[in-house]
């Protein structure tokens, strides 16, 4: 289910249709989504290198970890860093992201900067992450420097749009998400979100901007609340090995798949599994009803006793099925009784006639001209 994911980023864009957007959500109850981040990030990485992508480059705008970490990231990956320096790009905006470090060295107050950013071909520095504008082209721009021109594409990964949210607003942001979504050059876009951090709008606006939407939760939850017992610090200390990974992927025709795995945090990175039996099914997703699907024994032995209308039994008789008409014999039985008491009837009334009398003398006389003849029709 993990790889699905990775997959549909690698996969790109349809022609005419928005490039899909995956939102990576975690919370303090279950801290997985950078690990989930990392593991998205390395996998695009890796098919962008090796030619199966869609994009032909990867922009990471690293707000959360600086630009040596994920050249590390993917030199543990076993990914070609120096290749990587043509397809990959890192724009830095966590070294200096309000240009506090420029102005200090202007002022002569500030003298031991650090150079790493800065040093390596791969990362740019960006000093004003205030305005999304900026940041907007800033990205473009280094995706272009990418991929030239023409209808190549490249991917763009966010490390964290926590970070944006301390320096903009929700709709600065969530403008600046939907217009490279938008770009005819962005392949696919991915984002980590720390859902605890926001309100709930704040997320939904993001989840709504995005085809594809992963949370990660507790595998167990503490009882009752209550953190003391040692019972629920077996529980915690589980949760943080491991949690509930869900997916939920909107569908071009409309509709909405989910998923869910388990994950595991180990030494040597992530990893994902089935659930198990006693989480495979998510019980809040099944609706509860209050009468039985299944037929007992009992029911089924009196539904094939039941008699239906198109069926005669015949008792003894030759089985006819009524195809419904009337036979000719039933036809001729009627018209004789019928022709038998019309004259019994004239034979006791004598004869008779109806008179017709008129309720006053406005009413029209009967005729026998028709009222209508004078309509051209």
């Amino acid at each position: 289910m993990a790889e699905s994911i990775c997959r549909a980023l690698r996969d790109g864009a349809l022609e005419g249709e928005h490039a899909p957007a995956l939102t990576i959500k975690d919370s303090i109850a279950s801290p997985f989504g950078f690990h989930v981040f990392c593991h998205v990030l390395s996998q695009l990485s890796s098919f962008i290198l090796a030619g199966k992508s869609q994009s032909g480059g990867l922009v990471v705008v690293s707000f959360s970890r600086s630009p040596s970490f994920y050249l590390e990231l993917l030199k543990n990956k076993g990914i070609d860093v120096v290749s990587s320096d043509k397809r990959i790009q890192i724009l830095d905006c966590y070294s200096d992201p309000l240009g506090w470090k420029d102005r200090l060295i202007e002022a002569g107050n500030f003298t031991a900067l650090s150079h790493e950013a800065s040093n390596s071909s791969t990362a740019n520095v960006l000093k004003d992450v205030k305005h999304m504008d900026k940041l907007y082209n800033s990205i473009v721009e280094r995706g272009k420097g990418l991929i030239g021109g023409g209808k190549n594409r490249f991917s763009v990964a966010i490390d964290s749009v926590d970070e944006m949210s301390r320096h903009a607003s929700t709709s600065s942001v969530a403008g600046l998400l939907s217009n490279l979504r938008s770009h005819d050059q962005v392949s696919s876009i991915f984002w980590l979100l720390h859902s605890d951090l926001h309100e709930a709008r704040v997320a939904a606006v993001l989840e709504y901007l995005s085809s594809m939407v992963t949370s990660l939760e507790p595998l167990h939850q503490p009882a009752n609340g209550h953190r003391g017992d040692l019972e629920n610090l077996s529980l915690i200390e589980h949760n943080l090995k491991k949690g509930k990974f869900h997916v939920r992927i909107k569908r071009r025709n409309g509709r909405v798949r989910v998923m869910s795995e388990e994950v595991h945090i180990e030494q040597s990175g992530i990893s994902f599994t089935s659930l198990s039996s006693e989480g495979a099914i998510n019980q809040g997703l099944v609706p509860k009803v209050q009468f039985s699907l299944e037929l007992s024994e009992k029911e089924r032995i009196d539904r094939a006793n039941v008699v239906l209308p198109f069926e005669h039994q015949g008792n003894g008789k030759p089985i006819q099925i009524y195809d419904g008409r009337r036979s000719l014999a039933d036809s001729k039985h009627e018209r004789q009784v019928a022709a038998t008491e019309k004259v019994q009837t004239n034979e006791d009334s004598g004869g008779g006639e109806i008179i017709y009398f008129r309720d006053s003398d406005d009413e029209m006389p009967d005729s026998d001209e028709d009222p209508d003849d004078d309509l051209d029709i």
